[in-house]
């Protein structure tokens, strides 16, 4: 499959984004950061605000992203935003609201494993992005598709095994697109992403197991 733009435009939309919207890619990464915090000092209080930190980050990523800028070089964009938005919605319904993302108090192995991919959300991703020869403003920054991704998967991964399958799938549904994107466009920080649709698998097919149909509690 063919894709409608450039490695070029790719990038341009980066440097247009980064450039009109500044310092909103150093704000949300320090929402990032917080949102780590609470799951890691209160995990028994930190379901609901960190729902509502995600759905924020999910529907920047629709309407500031995809709407704003990415629709200039991708028709698909409006396509992309609706994902992204049914994603922030379902963070803002079922784990705010609703109150069903729990996190794990214990130290687990899969806690310890979500803790991993966030930090290179945060810290690795750029990192290699940097070394990759991409340079500020036209590389993705923090609330971008890619890297907000993949930490949304870091948090999802130090949730109890109780976690509802709907916060899964927006996130999938994007690895699998970033994916087949990273292999086409040669962006190698975003080959992650192959790793993350692993990881979403998983916690579906966990959800199933669970015996929690769609993943919604009562």
């Amino acid at each position: 499959m063919n894709l409608p733009f450039t490695r070029e435009q790719f990038f341009e939309v980066f440097a247009v984004y980064n450039t009109a919207v500044w310092p909103a890619p150093f704000l949300l990464g320090v929402l990032a950061i917080l949102l780590l915090v609470l799951v890691l000092g209160i995990p028994g209080k930190a379901g609901r605000a960190v729902s509502f930190g995600l759905a924020f980050l999910w529907a920047w990523l629709s309407i500031a992203y995809h709407l704003t800028f990415f629709w200039e070089v991708n028709p698909a964009a409006p396509l992309f935003a609706a994902i992204s938005l049914g994603a922030a919605i379902a963070f803002a319904w079922t784990g705010g609201i609703r109150g069903q993302l729990q996190f794990e108090r214990a130290m687990s192995f899969r806690v310890v494993l979500g803790l991993a991919v966030a930090l290179f959300a945060l810290l690795g991703y750029p990192l290699i992005g940097e070394f990759l020869g991409h340079r500020y403003p036209a590389t993705p920054t923090f609330g971008l598709p890619c890297p907000t991704t993949i930490f949304t998967f870091g948090l999802l991964l130090m949730a109890k095994s109780n976690l509802p399958r709907i916060l899964v799938v927006g996130p999938l549904v994007w690895a699998f697109i970033g994916a087949f994107a990273a292999f086409s466009l040669g962006v190698r920080q975003d080959l992650a992403l192959v790793l993350m649709v692993v990881l979403g698998l998983y916690l579906l097919l966990q959800g199933i197991r669970s015996g929690h149909p769609g993943g919604i509690q009562t």
